[in-house]
């Protein structure tokens, strides 16, 4: 999934930078409320988490102004006013959800994932099947026969995308967009490499592979041999 985060308080930004990058997450990050706005109105994101006391522009302003806009991006208010009419008024303004500070990281990303299913209209499911190849997004866990295989984050959220996109052949660029971000340096050669460690772990000593490389297109995971 790919997420905005935008905060001005450097540290806060950093702890949710890296803990969301730990699971998995694409993240595109801010520190104003004018580059906010500039990030939501010209990408496309999962969700979004928005401070609301920014400089330039306040959080109800931002989510106030994408929304006359258009802009249907889930968001995340996050708050260290807990007040009740705080709450009312960020989502009057147009926030889905209100998180205040201090908050407990794990419910932050229940809260996150809870927003893009609904967003989806719960049509986004949580357990994705391919032959004996299962994918639990809320347990974050990939089994096989019923094995479970250990997945570093970044292999997860790749894992994720192709099963997504099962039988349909996705390109480098399309995985480094989804899964890396659209910055990441296109010369580099982390997908092959991480592709071919993500392969060893869920086709190597089973007799049946699934995932494929389409020579000089991209990558599938085949639900047919």
């Amino acid at each position: 999934m790919r997420v905005l985060v935008v905060d001005d308080d450097e540290k806060i930004l950093s702890f949710l930078v890296n803990g969301l990058k730990q699971e998995g997450f694409v993240v595109d990050v801010g520190s104003d409320g004018e580059e906010a706005w500039g990030l939501l109105v010209s990408r496309q994101y999962d969700v979004a988490v928005l401070d609301i006391m920014m400089p330039k522009m306040d959080g109800l302003a931002v989510i106030q102004k994408v929304r006359d806009e258009g802009v249907k991006t889930p968001i995340l208010i996050l708050s260290a006013k807990q007040k009740v009419d705080d709450r009312v008024a960020g989502l009057r303004a147009g926030g889905d959800d209100y998180l205040t500070k201090p908050f407990a990281f794990s419910e932050l990303i229940a809260r996150l994932q809870s927003l893009v299913r609904r967003a989806q209209g719960s049509s986004e499911p949580t357990l994705y099947t391919v032959g004996d190849l299962t994918l639990d997004v809320l347990k974050h866990e990939a089994r096989r026969e019923g094995k479970r295989i250990e997945l570093q984050p970044r292999e997860f959220a790749l894992l994720l995308y192709l099963m997504r996109n099962a039988n349909r052949v996705v390109s480098k660029t399309m995985i480094m967009e989804h899964v890396w971000g659209y910055d990441f340096d296109p010369q580099t050669n982390v997908v092959e490499s991480r592709l071919s460690r993500l392969r060893d772990k869920i086709d190597e000593g089973f007799t049946r592979p699934y995932i494929h490389t389409i020579r000089g297109v991209g990558y599938v995971i085949r639900t047919e041999v």
